[in-house]
């Protein structure tokens, strides 16, 4: 294991890239559920980019019913993760929409898009899903850059 370490460091600086800098790693703890912790981190920051965990259209662990009302709530929730850190949808670069539906990707777009500033919709792939956690309908997962930036929406 430590000669694969040692090589994909060497090809990283003959690529002119610097090792990660573990001090530069922050962990953002997603909240508790039922007085337990969750076993995953709400989102990650590594140096100038944020990883936000999917997110579903729940509100305190409770599905929203429908799909729309689902798709609203995974998107007010990746708002609040975002929120949570200084940034706004205008810092997202990229999504990942998962779907129990793939009918429904019109109807998605139609939430989905008015919560970007004009010009400024991310890079994003989709998935259709034979199943999603907690039953959900949507989940979103998004990467945002969290660098200095003189134009943030």
């Amino acid at each position: 294991m430590q000669s694969i370490t040692a090589a994909v460091l060497i090809l990283m600086a003959s690529a002119g890239l610097a090792p990660p800098d573990r001090a530069a790693v922050e962990y953002f703890p997603a909240p508790a559920a039922g007085g337990q912790p969750a076993p995953y981190a709400n989102a990650v920051r590594v140096g100038d980019m944020l990883y936000l965990s999917g997110q579903t259209g729940d509100v305190d662990g409770q599905l929203k019913d429908g799909f729309e009302a689902q798709a609203r709530q995974s998107m007010e929730n990746v708002g609040a993760v975002l929120k949570e850190r200084g940034l706004g949808f205008g810092d997202v670069v990229k999504c990942t929409v998962m779907l129990s539906d793939m009918s429904k990707w019109s109807a998605f777009n139609a939430i989905y898009v008015p919560y970007f500033p004009s010009g400024q919709l991310p890079a994003r792939s989709a998935i259709g899903a034979n199943g999603l956690a907690g039953g959900a309908l949507i989940e979103l997962e998004c990467w945002a850059y969290a660098g200095k930036r003189s134009d943030r929406s």
